[in-house]
């Protein structure tokens, strides 16, 4: 159970900020985000070994989408296809809107139920493969402005133990402050995904960075901010900012990803 933390503020000199908890199968293999795709130089993602694809990532245009499975969908199915293939093909496109657009004409039969995260500067869509439980088709919405929290199952849906936990701390937090220097002020974020907390009714799966004892945890964090895009003919661009800790949150340090290599 993956979670998503997503905070859009139009207008703002960062309108998007993103953080990600990542949770998987201890020994599932994985290399940290990178430019791993020859016949995609314009990616840049963490990589899969088993299945090839992601569950994050950013192209160069400033698109970032995440995938997230939905309750009790955990792993491949023979016959269908990968979801991380999922960001890498919404990462084909130079904007959100034309990303969500081509998605969204997906068989969602193909793939094992999903939360896709597709995002810019401009827009973030939140696309949505329910299966049997929905209607045939892929769904899509644009979350509010303001902070929303995606695990696996709809935004901010309080049935979910770590979001009824945590999504009103989030929302109480000072909000990140990004800078390019040394990534900026995140400590209030990052104490949060590190939090190991939850209350004994919940169960261990209410935590942010979770741990058990069936092989299955936290295996690394990103924070993700995006900034607006330039003012005024001149201005230089500023870049986007991905920080990555590829361990828990708890015992693993952020460090910034260089969005050139």
């Amino acid at each position: 159970m993956c979670t998503l933390v997503i905070l859009r503020r139009p207008g703002h000199d960062w309108p998007l900020i993103l953080a990600a908890n990542r949770d998987e199968m201890i020994d599932r293999p994985w290399q940290p985000p990178a430019r791993h795709w020859p016949d995609r130089p314009q990616v840049l993602a963490g990589l899969d070994e088993l299945a090839g694809g992601t569950w994050l990532g950013r192209n160069d245009d400033g698109v970032v989408a995440a995938v997230l499975n939905r309750r009790g969908s955990l792993g491949p199915e023979g016959g269908k296809r990968s979801r991380g293939e999922l960001v890498l093909e919404a990462l084909d496109h130079g904007d959100a809107e034309a990303a969500a657009a081509a998605l969204l004409h997906l068989d969602p039969r193909a793939y094992r139920t999903f939360n896709l995260v597709i995002a810019d500067a401009d827009n973030c869509y939140l696309l949505r493969n329910r299966g049997e439980e929905g209607p045939g088709r892929i769904e899509a919405d644009a979350p509010l402005a303001g902070l929303s929290m995606l695990t696996a199952g709809d935004l901010d849906d309080r049935t979910s133990p770590r979001i009824r936990t945590h999504l009103p701390r989030f929302r109480e937090a000072d909000a990140p402050t990004p800078n390019l220097e040394g990534g900026g002020d995140w400590t209030a974020w990052q104490d949060i995904l590190a939090s190991r907390h939850y209350d004994t009714e919940d169960g261990p799966f209410a935590a942010m960075s979770l741990v058990t004892d069936m092989g299955f945890g936290t295996v690394s964090s990103s924070l993700v901010a995006l900034p607006a895009a330039p003012a005024s003919f001149g201005q230089q661009p500023v870049k986007p900012i991905w920080m990555f800790a590829p361990d828990r949150p708890d015992i693993a340090e952020y460090q910034m990803i260089n969005l050139d290599s």
